[in-house]
């Protein structure tokens, strides 16, 4: 670590030609008048337009600012985990450069970081541009996953936070494949302290996130962090098992006392439905934990890095194999 260094600022980067050089702008803007010594890491993520480019003019200007540009795209809690790794600094902020989180917050992190919080994560009071629907998921998955997490995991939350160092060295050693990073900071513990603030809208070009991306992010989160869908379906296998049971000892006390003629083939088939649609949800469950449990055992390192700048003087950094325990990339 660089103890002259007080604040690394990551930014993950995915396809943000449009409002990169605003996001830059305006970040360093703050950045300067903080009074402090700072760097910014951008992890460029695979991109497919001109982001690469722009970083390489970013890193060329300003000796502050580094890149580090992976091999392929591998999605953005991979890349906030670059970042983490290879940041310098006392303390590090991750932030999205689309400019829907604020970079004039940071001062406030800042402040409350050096009152001795750890994490300070930013909570949403509010969600600009976003639709109904995706505000509305937003807000029940957040309140879900912290009811059954077995760690408290900020409702209204996303990734924009400060760390310090020790939040930052404790989390690097954790490496499992499927990484679910809003848990991964509760997860950690030590002295955290929300700061609220109102989100803004997308500044220019489109979110990468769509509705399946973001399934996708909600199935990581809960399979990470609790275990309750597999007791759900324990319950759901014993409640069908119960109520099946009853239902067969009140068909054969109607047939017994009444008389009544028994439906053969819509019961049967009403049944048979029934529990191959219950047994099917349950193998479905387990099937999301056993993928799960192969990617962590093949071992493999969780991103390769293309290159590494540091400042325009320095050579390139390339990783095109399997770094050492603990190094970046293990």
């Amino acid at each position: 670590m660089d103890e002259s260094i007080n604040l690394c600022v990551v930014g993950p980067v995915f396809n943000e030609e449009a409002v990169l050089e605003a996001f830059h702008h305006r970040l360093t803007a703050v950045l300067e008048t903080m009074g402090i010594v700072w760097e910014i890491l951008y992890v460029e993520d695979g991109s497919a337009d001109r982001t690469p480019e722009m970083l390489r003019e970013f890193q060329a200007g300003d000796p502050r600012v580094s890149v580090v540009n992976l091999s392929r795209n591998f999605g953005k809690e991979i890349a906030s985990t670059v970042g983490l790794d290879l940041a310098r600094g006392k303390a590090v902020v991750l932030i999205d450069t689309d400019l829907q989180d604020p970079p004039e917050l940071i001062r406030e992190l800042y402040a409350r970081f050096l009152e001795g919080a750890d994490n300070v994560y930013a909570q949403r009071r509010s969600r600009k541009g976003e639709s109904w629907f995706k505000k509305s998921s937003a807000h029940l998955f957040y309140r879900l996953i912290q009811k059954f997490s077995r760690v408290p995991i900020p409702v209204d939350t996303g990734d924009f936070r400060l760390l310090s160092r020790r939040a930052v060295e404790a989390l690097k050693k954790l490496r499992e494949q499927h990484r679910y990073m809003k848990g991964l900071f509760a997860w950690v513990g030590y002295r955290a302290v929300a700061v609220p603030y109102d989100r803004d809208a997308r500044f220019a070009g489109t979110t990468k996130w769509n509705f399946v991306k973001l399934l996708n992010l909600a199935v990581e989160g809960v399979t990470s962090f609790t275990t309750f869908p597999l007791r759900l379906a324990s319950l759901a296998g014993t409640l069908t098992a119960v109520l099946a049971f009853a239902y067969g000892l009140w068909v054969f006390g109607k047939a017994l006392l009444f008389g009544d003629p028994v439906a053969g083939y819509p019961t049967l088939m009403t049944v048979i439905l029934f529990l191959g649609g219950i047994q099917l949800m349950a193998l479905g469950m387990i099937g999301e934990y056993l993928g799960r449990t192969f990617d962590e055992v093949k071992n493999r390192p969780l991103y390769l890095v293309q290159e590494y700048r540091c400042s325009p003087e320095e050579e390139l950094v390339n990783r095109t194999g399997r770094p050492k325990a603990g190094s970046p990339g293990s």
